[in-house]
Parts: structure tokens; sequence; C-alpha cells
């Protein structure tokens, strides 16, 4: 099989093209997969990393206001889409699949147009402009969530499969999470709360954790913190300043970055952090209640909706960006964490977002829409 896929910008577009490029590999292993992406995002680093080659063109999000700067990038776009169409030929694709970011307009469009085979996976809760724009000209949308489909209402087939994800549901045995504490000099016998904001870290979350630290509010739960490699020299100077050394603070652990996610989320009680469709997906994998303040100014609010998802399961409390303040959280905090049996149906309840054996219906619908295109190919003419 022969596949380009259109992902740019962030690790949430990126990341589940990635992982369906692998599982097709994986079933297909003479298969060819190119990526397209822009010389601006993510993928420069993801995409090569993992091996795959990257194809890049101009694509832009056009704003509605007029101006100079949109209608260059209205220019640039329109370029891109001749870009692209110019890679597809060369390429000469069995399918051509979008995982997000303003790239796939361009990328979907010229596919379209060269009667190769589309499909759009969409992440998040609220669907991205690119995806609705294009919902028409895909062959098949596929949905990280069933809140989606409402949303899309002029797709020609929708499939909920859910979104692909590197973390699975195995679970850590009491001697590993045992260890794990014991490794980063934690207590076994207060609760562990785990706060992130994403790869680079969120300015709102370190500051409301900041307060809870200095003024030592976290008495009956453990931090383990990750800051952000960014971000790290500064929260140690902040708490320098007050005469608070990082690496010797009572029920704290702060990181730069948490390279094993997964083991350090299962052996975590709580989990705070943003709501961007693959920490969603990974924190409802591992069934873990949470805590979620959606980044305010994502596209289309999606951050939000995507919170929404577990709190109407009862899985998560939801404190906007804007409402965020060290005794807000650390309040919303004690009242989840004072009752185990509030965790653990928290927890129980995340798992009924998760879907199972995402990679492999998502492979199925790829060759589904492939194997009919091919049919319809070969007819012979009426």
């Amino acid at each position: 099989m022969r596949v380009i896929i259109a992902a740019a910008g962030t690790a949430g577009h990126i990341n589940p093209g990635l992982a369906i490029a692998n599982k097709i590999k994986e079933e297909e292993k003479d298969s060819k997969i190119i990526f397209i992406g822009t010389t601006r995002g993510l993928e420069n680093d993801l995409v090569p990393r993992a091996g795959y080659e990257l194809k890049t063109i101009d694509a832009y999000g056009l704003s509605k206001k007029i101006s100079i700067e949109n209608i260059k990038k209205m220019y640039k776009t329109l370029k891109g889409y001749g870009e692209a169409k110019k890679i597809i030929k060369e390429f000469k694709p069995d399918i051509v699949i979008g995982t997000g970011g303003y790239i796939c307009g361009a990328t979907i469009s010229a596919a379209h147009r060269l009667k190769i085979p589309t499909l759009l996976h969409e992440s998040n809760a609220f669907p991205g402009v690119a995806v609705k724009v294009m919902a028409k000209k895909a062959d098949e949308i596929l949905l990280g969530f069933e809140e989606a489909k409402e949303r899309i209402p002029n797709a020609r087939k929708i499939v909920v499969t859910g979104t692909p994800t590197k973390v699975n549901s195995n679970r850590l045995s009491d001697e590993q999470k045992y260890n794990l504490k014991q490794e980063m000099k934690l207590k076994q016998d207060l609760p562990v709360i785990l706060f992130f904001g994403g790869s680079q870290g969120a300015q709102s979350i370190n500051n409301a954790i900041l307060g809870i630290i200095e003024n030592k509010l976290n008495e009956k739960y453990q931090i383990v913190w990750a800051v952000g490699p960014g971000n790290y020299d500064e929260v140690k100077e902040k708490l320098k300043i007050k005469n608070i050394y990082i690496d010797n603070i009572e029920n704290t652990k702060i990181l730069p970055y948490i390279y094993n996610m997964q083991e350090v989320m299962e052996m975590s009680d709580l989990v705070v952090c943003r709501s961007g469709a693959m920490t969603i997906t990974e924190i409802a994998t591992i069934g873990k209640p949470a805590i979620f303040i959606p980044y305010p100014f994502a596209t289309e609010n999606h951050q939000e909706y995507n919170a929404k998802v577990l709190e109407k399961v009862g899985a998560a409390k939801i404190i906007l960006d804007k409402e965020l303040n060290f005794t807000k959280l650390n309040n919303m905090i004690n009242n989840i964490v004072k009752d185990t049996e509030t965790l653990k149906t928290m927890g129980e309840s995340a798992k009924r977002v998760a879907r199972a054996d995402v990679e492999e219906n998502i492979y199925k619908e790829i060759c589904r829409i492939v194997s009919k295109h091919e049919t319809r190919n070969n007819l012979p003419p009426e």
C-alpha cells in the first residue's frame, strides 16, 4: 500500500498520524508511506525521528479579517495546494490520510481533485476547521469521540474509532508502584497527584502549583510535577527566592519532563492537566480521575469540549483557566482524594470512554476504502 499522511503543527495532530503509519507498516511491511507537513511545526522533528520521509508545503489558517497578512497567507495556501498536487501525482498513493492541522485542507483537496481516496481522522470532541470544511470531500471521517459526530453533519461517512496512542491499558502491579514511589522518593501512604501542562508546561497551572507549595498546602497529598523543560530553571529560581529548594520540598517531586509518563500516571491517584485530545485518550485508557484546566486559546475552544467528555461520565472535574487559583485547585484536590471510593469510581468511569483496538479498526477502514476504490476502477465500462 502507498500512503500519504498529512499532519502538521502539534503532537496531537502528528502522533495519531505516526501511529496509523506504524500500524500499516506492521500489517504490510512493503508499504511506502510519506508525510506532508509544513516547515514550521513539530512534524519536522517527530516525523523524521520516527523514520518517515517528510515533504513540506505552504499552508496557513485563515482568519475572517481582511488584511495584507491574511491575503499573503491565502496566496501561500493556494500555492501549497499546487505543491500538494505535485507530490501526490509523483508519489501515486492508494490513499491520502489527514490527521489534523491546516495542512489537511490543501492536501485532501488536491487528492480529491485527483480522484485519490481520502480519509480524515479527528481527535477532538469539537472538530477543527479543516475537518469541517473537508467533510464533503473526504471519503470517510474517523472520530476520536462520539461527541464530535453531531458537529460534522455534512460528512459522507463517519466512523467512531477512538484516537491511537502509545499508552496501553497494561497495569503496574502493586509491587511495581511501590518500587516507583521508592525510586522517586515518595511516601507510600499519601495520595500522589500528577501535574503536567503538555510537553512545554502551562504557565497558569505552574503558578497555581507554586502557590500550593509556597503555602505548604499539600499536607494530605504528594505532588509529582512536570513543569516543562523550558520552565524548570524559572520555577527553581522562584522557589529559591522564597527559601524553598527544588530538590528538598516536603511531599513534592519536581521534574523538567516525565519520560515514563504511563508508569507515573498509573502510579498516581489523580491527574491535573490540560485537556488535549491525546491527553484525554491516555487518561481514559489508563483509567484515572482527573482535574482538567482547558487551554483557553485552543481553536474553537476544543479543549473544554474534550474535558466535558470525561466530566459527563463522572470521571473528571473542570476548572476554567480564568478561574484557576491555588486555593481553588487545592480545595478541589482535597475533596477528591479524601475518599478512596471516589477516586476508584472516577477512574472506572474514565475507562468507559476508552475504545479498544483503535489502530486495528482504523487499519480496517483504510483497507476497505482502498479496496472499494480498486474495485470501482476495475469495473468494465458500461
